[in-house]
């Protein structure tokens, strides 16, 4: 892929954020003097968006003279872990939680008992089924995922078969992206998906498996492949499909669109083996996740807010710091 291409927008850039305040209870006559402790729970901690998000919310703590307690399990698909968690830290007396809820539904009922608790919960990344949280901080991911589409469908010139590669049941984030994006594609008539009905897993390993079935499943009796085109809504997904293609000697030779960055996707990308993803700005959802929380929780009022959806190219000095943060001061 050529230095000209790149600087054509092959990057997707999503910036926008939405704040969702619920109304619900604060404490009663909160102290002002006292120092809090709010527990930030992301659904990993593996992964690069995962450390960029913790590095926005230790900004926001020590902006507003707060102590963060980070704590996530190793795996995106332990719900049964991540309700632990969310448990053991409400018997550890902090002040509030910040979670980005590994299954909408499942984390329902922890969520709820930590609100009837009197432990506020502010939702973020991925939404929660009901409204019994304080407020919800997340990209807008069906936007995200219809940028996406469109993007799709101009490197495909309107024209060709589409896979959309799922991540995992229950993730309301990522089934936003994927449902968005064939909400986009919908729009043109001569692109047909042929397959989104199949879920790739949390891990990339999971995701290379996955892809390697779907890929055998649409070759041809020649070798080539009988898709145009293939979407995924995450980093590991990406990865994985990334590697499937690198090793069946595919990749560049499909349009591949994915979600989220990382050093090794960039590298994909200036090769002409990835030809777009979508961006979040993980540093300011971590930051905004926890500044919202210590807002309520000092008896403010979380107003519901939208920032806008973009696209930008790669080679931007903003875009660049997005792609590239320094977390090594941020998480001292």
């Amino acid at each position: 892929m050529s230095d000209n291409v790149i600087r054509t927008a092959v990057l997707l850039l999503c910036w926008a954020l939405s704040f969702c305040a619920t109304g619900c209870d604060k404490k009663d006559a909160p102290d002002q003097d006292k120092r809090l402790t709010v527990a930030v729970i992301p659904k990993g901690t593996i992964h690069e968006f995962w450390k960029t998000v913790h590095a926005g919310a230790e900004m926001a703590g020590r902006e507003m003279g707060v102590d963060i307690l980070w704590k996530g399990s190793l795996k995106e698909d332990d719900r049964e872990a991540q309700i632990s968690v969310v448990e053991n830290i409400m018997t550890r007396g902090v002040d509030g939680i910040v979670l980005a809820p590994l299954d909408d539904a499942a984390l329902r009922r922890p969520v709820d008992e930590a609100m009837r608790s009197n432990i506020p919960v502010v939702i973020f990344d991925s939404g929660l089924q009901g409204e019994n949280y304080v407020s919800y901080v997340a990209t807008d991911n069906f936007k995200a995922g219809q940028l996406a589409g469109e993007y799709m469908a101009r490197l495909l010139e309107g024209r060709g078969k589409v896979i959309v590669l799922r991540y995992a049941e229950g993730s309301d984030s990522t089934t936003k992206r994927e449902d968005g994006f064939l909400d986009a594609i919908e729009a043109f008539e001569g692109i047909e998906i042929v397959s989104s009905n199949q879920y790739a897993g949390v891990t990339t390993a999971s995701a290379l498996k996955a892809a390697e079935n779907i890929l055998s499943r649409f070759g041809r009796a020649d070798g080539g492949l009988e898709i145009d085109g293939i979407f995924c809504a995450t980093e590991p997904t990406t990865l994985g499909i990334l590697r499937a293609l690198q090793d069946t000697g595919f990749a560049g030779k499909l349009k591949f669109v994915g979600f989220d960055s990382s050093e090794k996707m960039i590298a994909a990308l200036r090769a002409g083996e990835l030809h777009g993803f979508v961006v979040q700005n993980p540093m300011r959802i971590g930051y905004l996740g926890v500044k919202t929380l210590v807002e309520h929780l000092r008896g403010g009022h979380p107003a519901r807010r939208i920032a806008l959806v973009t696209e930008a190219n790669l080679d931007q000095p903003e875009i660049r710091d997005l792609l590239n943060p320094d977390l090594t001061e941020r998480l001292k």
